[in-house]
């Protein structure tokens, strides 16, 4: 439940294939749950923020809620969304106006009030005004007057939100403003262990795990605060060769993990330990450096290592010459299971946050590049490379121009060794180097004390 100061919480409940995603995209303002129309798309539990006029609250999407569950991937799902029944100040019901209370929704009443949480019951999927006559029969549920709504088209939305409004707790203070936090995608191939690390990394079991690849399907962002410093950690769907996506689910899976790419800071790509450093391990870094974000790269289950068989840095060898494009991102080695190596992946995870926003005065770029130029002259064009100045122009990766006598003639394989220059001289670990190379000419001095004759 929320803490003093703190948002108000909703969890959206319902059976499988109710609309609860589509409401929690409507609610949020934009499309953060994968929406399809078969049941058990859903299976972590995903936070958003609703804001409706100057009210705001924190809600939480959850998979179809099944409470007596067979299978363990569905079991495992009843327990998120039990979790965020226990996190909740209010559950938002959701139930198939079209169908009426079904057997399934009356056990899930009969849960929730054993739950002791306020409840809304929102009926879903009533399109038409002529529909709102059937929802007298959603009263035997227990929680009052159902809302109509429709969650595809927005019908009835603000009005959902003014008894959401009215129902939950009001924060008791101010909460104090949060640091900037470390956005952190964890990225790689299915079962290689990335809900593992995050539950690992957060300290409870806050994603679903499963030894079936593939569950995880939406980008789940986690909120955690570790020694004072604040993350949100985006747990993403496992990203397979193109040839092997066949269903229209996991290539809208892969795409929500590639996005995911766009708004973090730092990309931990995930490898696993048993099985080295694989050719979709590089398409997957690939797209970390294309999307120019600070990297680092954790070995998995290193536990199922057997000591003594192979070295530390023997696997970082054969990573930087699988990913050589890399070969300035950090390794780490954990165990999920074992919670081992994690204040090690903390502070290179700081580390390479902190140098993916650093600034670098222009003096000390120009000196530096001036020195590389010197050490590894080169001609284009027939001409020398001259180097006029050099300055940092943005960070996030830290991006600088270089004013030249000729930069198109420049080969990627000199401006890659200047970029490695800075870093070798600057630091910049953990984080890509962009140079920008433009067309400059020498500057014209004038001597002191003297003046363009006026006319």
């Amino acid at each position: 439940m929320a803490a003093p100061g703190e948002l108000p919480a909703i969890a959206i409940v319902g059976r499988p294939n109710v609309g609860k995603s589509t409401l929690f995209n409507r609610l949020v303002g934009r499309r953060r749950a994968i929406v399809r129309d078969v049941p058990g798309v859903t299976r972590d539990r995903l936070y958003g923020q609703v804001s409706f006029e100057r009210w705001q609250a924190t809600v939480i999407d959850t998979g179809g809620f099944d409470p007596s569950p067979e299978e363990p991937l569905v079991e495992a799902v009843r327990k998120q969304v039990l979790v965020a029944v226990e996190e909740a100040d209010l559950v938002l019901f959701v139930v198939d106006a079209r169908t009426g209370a079904t057997a399934l929704d009356l056990e899930i009443a009969g849960v929730l009030r054993r739950a002791d949480r306020p409840v809304v019951v929102a009926a879903n999927k009533v399109e038409a005004v002529g529909q709102e006559g059937a929802l007298g029969e959603l009263y035997t549920l227990g929680f009052g007057e159902p809302l109509p709504v429709s969650a595809e088209h927005g019908r009835g939305v603000a009005e959902l939100l003014e008894v959401l409004r009215e129902r939950a707790p009001a924060p008791s203070g101010r909460a104090e403003r949060p640091a900037t936090p470390v956005n952190v995608a964890i990225i790689g191939r299915p079962n290689v262990g990335k809900s593992s690390l995050v539950n690992a990394m957060v300290g409870h079991e806050r994603v679903l795990v499963h030894e079936a690849p593939g569950t995880t399907r939406d980008a789940v962002d986690i909120t955690l605060v570790y020694e004072a410093r604040t993350y949100v950690l985006v747990d993403t769907a496992g990203i397979r060769r193109k040839g092997r996506v066949h269903e229209p689910l996991e290539k809208l899976s892969v795409v929500m993990a590639l996005r995911s790419l766009e708004r973090c800071h730092v990309a931990v790509v995930v490898l696993d330990a048993s099985e080295g450093a694989a050719a979709q391990d590089a398409h997957i870094a690939g797209y970390a450096n294309e999307a120019g974000r600070a990297t680092v790269i954790v070995v998995n289950k290193w536990d199922l290592v057997p000591r003594g068989l192979v070295r530390k840095a023997e696997v970082v060898d054969q990573i930087r010459d699988r990913l050589p494009f890399l070969d300035w991102a950090p390794v780490c080695f954990t165990s999920a299971v074992r919670r081992e190596g994690l204040p090690e992946l903390f502070d290179t995870i700081d580390q390479a946050a902190i140098e993916f926003r650093r600034r670098i005065a222009p003096g000390e770029v120009t000196q530096t590049l001036r020195a590389a130029i010197e050490r590894r002259p080169i001609s284009v064009g027939g001409a020398p490379l001259t180097l006029y100045s050099a300055a940092q122009v943005s960070t996030e990766p830290p991006t600088f121009a270089l004013r030249v006598n000729r930069p198109d003639g420049i080969h990627f394989s000199y401006a890659r060794y200047l970029a490695k220059s800075l870093r070798l001289a600057l630091g910049l670990a953990g984080t890509p180097i962009r140079l920008s190379l433009r067309r400059g000419t020498p500057r014209v001095r004038t001597r002191p004390g003297t003046r363009k004759a006026a006319r």
